[in-house]
């Protein structure tokens, strides 16, 4: 989907292709009144600009919308910002963890051990921008954050949400 598409949709549409990139609320407000965007490096800037500036309870909100990492399935979401996911959001969140994949049992099962560490640590789920790792990979970095104090660790989930969300934006004006 192009810029001029995006610029062109009806509201209630553009939000759910937002929200499917970003479930922050604040983050999805911001990109609607930033419209219209004109060019891809405008649109990519707003998003960057409205991300910079979310306050830290939406940050929560991003993460909520997001299932733990080597689920097979998506945890039911019933009532999260935004909306149960999309079938455009539920395939790319597949697709992001597909290096976790049904082959890596092992890892799967390190990976589940290790989100309930995680959650049980900074009490919300664990968030990597997991597109081409293995699970091997993810489960190193699980390992790795576990040290991480919390502020630390606030600002580095911070920092994947935000390229997750790069990502998605990326995935919509290629049409994925």
């Amino acid at each position: 989907m192009d810029v001029k598409r995006l610029d062109a949709i009806p509201e209630g549409e553009l939000r759910e292709l937002l929200v499917a990139c970003c479930g922050a609320p604040a983050w999805v407000a911001a990109m609607l009144s930033a419209r219209p965007f004109g060019s891809r490096e405008r649109l990519l800037a707003a998003a960057d600009g409205a991300w910079a500036a979310l306050p830290g309870e939406a940050i929560a909100d991003a993460i909520a919308r997001h299932p733990r990492l080597g689920e097979s399935r998506a945890r039911a979401w019933p009532a999260l910002p935004g909306g149960r996911p999309s079938t455009r959001e539920r395939a790319w969140s597949a697709g992001e963890q597909a290096g976790a994949g049904d082959d890596e049992s092992q890892a799967r099962a390190e990976l589940a051990r290790g989100n309930a560490e995680y959650e049980r640590r900074f009490g919300h789920t664990f968030i990597l921008c997991a597109t081409g790792l293995s699970g091997a990979d993810m489960v190193r970095a699980l390992r790795e954050r576990l040290g991480n104090d919390p502020a630390t660790e606030r600002a580095v989930t911070a920092r994947e949400l935000h390229r997750i969300t790069r990502l998605r934006l990326e995935k919509l004006l290629a049409g994925a």
